[in-house]
């Protein structure tokens, strides 16, 4: 009976701890920033900081009265670390937001904690269709792997590639990929010739680049997380699928930006469809291009832009809201909400809280001697079919 008290008091303990936090007279909104600043995914957690850093330059720190303060964490890509983060920000720094995430898995474990609480978390990074659905207080600024991967589908088969070899991290955002873009490859006539799934963590890609090289196709399909884009060139490169004649496509995290200029010639022809290049042609993008650079010296990818957008939500909810700061009205200010991001325009679904955005053909090719993706194509406002069809 002692003990059971004594579980029942620290159950409770918790329970009230993780319970919404007064914000009344708060004068500082303060946002978590749990994304990976080590390990294999480095460069995801790398961007995304940077341009919430970048953005608080140019906005200030203060808005709708509020002072603004962002509390950096690095999960390495851990989820077991990402909940651990995620409850200590929210019991013992009372934050007020949870943000970034730079994976799924990170995405997903800090979800019940949202909805217990009452804070919204704004997912920067992550791309599974089923992360809105975990949390009533989750809001995506990034993409989701549906998107992108139908669109690639379609071209492909519209363009005359009939066989086709799949590479795909084995983890959620590789299985949307995988399965969306055979949902559509195949209702279009196409044929899937070998699959294979590698690891997420470390992977050495030389193996199953054989099988691949074996299989004949007429291109391949790949999907890994930014971050290992420029490894699976190097190594598809080595195995002269280059020279055999078989192309990359997929969605644009294999040629993320961040990574591309480092790739090679071999990477040159890579069609992927993606939301977001430095190569962007619009004047917003220009200048967004041109501070992040000056601000870190590379070029951003699609992680800085959803960081970017992540923190613009915010500030632009807190404005809506006169600085009123508690989960339940944040989370209905930025139902909704439009404006025009460095990747064009974009919103935030009001009945799914997901972001809707243009997705863009790309290829790969030399600008002024340097590999850029450079759009073609754009097929506007795509919500996720991962949703639209349930």
């Amino acid at each position: 009976m002692f003990v059971r008290s004594h579980l029942l008091l620290a159950a409770s303990v918790v329970a009230s701890a993780l319970a919404p936090q007064p914000t009344a007279a708060q004068e500082v909104v303060k946002i978590g920033l749990i994304v990976p600043m080590t390990g294999g995914q480095a460069s995801t957690g790398i961007q995304i900081n940077n341009a919430v850093k970048l953005y608080m330059q140019q906005h200030g720190d203060t808005v709708a009265g509020k002072k603004i303060e962002v509390i950096l964490k690095d999960d390495a890509t851990v989820p077991d670390n990402t909940k651990r983060l995620a409850q200590e920000l929210i019991v013992n720094d009372k934050v007020n937001i949870i943000a970034g995430f730079g994976v799924t898995p990170s995405a997903l474990a800090a979800a019940p904690l949202a909805t217990q609480a009452k804070v919204p978390e704004i997912v920067m990074a992550a791309g599974t269709s089923i992360i809105t659905e975990r949390s009533p207080y989750i809001v995506r600024t990034s993409f989701t792997l549906a998107q992108s991967s139908t669109i690639i589908a379609d071209w492909a088969v519209k363009n005359g590639i009939k066989k086709v070899a799949t590479l795909t991290s084995d983890y959620a955002p590789g299985n949307d990929a995988l399965n969306f873009f055979k949902q559509n490859f195949v209702a279009g006539g196409g044929e899937i010739v070998e699959e294979v799934k590698t690891p997420l963590a470390n992977p050495d890609f030389a193996p199953f680049l054989q099988r691949m090289k074996d299989a004949k196709p007429d291109a391949m399909f790949v999907f890994v997380p930014a971050g290992q884009g420029g490894n699976f060139m190097k190594q598809y490169a080595e195995r002269g699928l280059d020279k055999a004649g078989i192309k990359v496509i997929g969605p644009g995290d294999v040629t993320d930006d961040d990574l591309l200029k480092d790739m090679g010639d071999a990477v040159l022809g890579t069609v992927t469809a993606h939301i977001y290049s430095v190569a962007h042609p619009s004047a917003l993008n220009k200048e967004f291009v041109a501070a992040y650079k000056k601000a870190y010296n590379q070029r951003p990818g699609f992680m800085a832009v959803g960081g970017y957008d992540g923190i613009h939500l915010v500030y632009e909810a807190l404005k809506k809201t006169g600085g009123k700061a508690d989960g339940d009205t944040l989370i209905e200010a930025m139902k909704g909400m439009k404006w025009e991001s460095p990747r064009g325009p974009i919103s935030i679904d009001p009945e799914t809280r997901d972001i809707v955005q243009n997705v863009y053909i790309r290829k790969v090719e030399k600008v002024n001697g340097e590999l850029y993706n450079v759009e073609f194509a754009t097929f506007p406002a795509v919500k996720d079919s991962g949703k639209t069809k349930k």
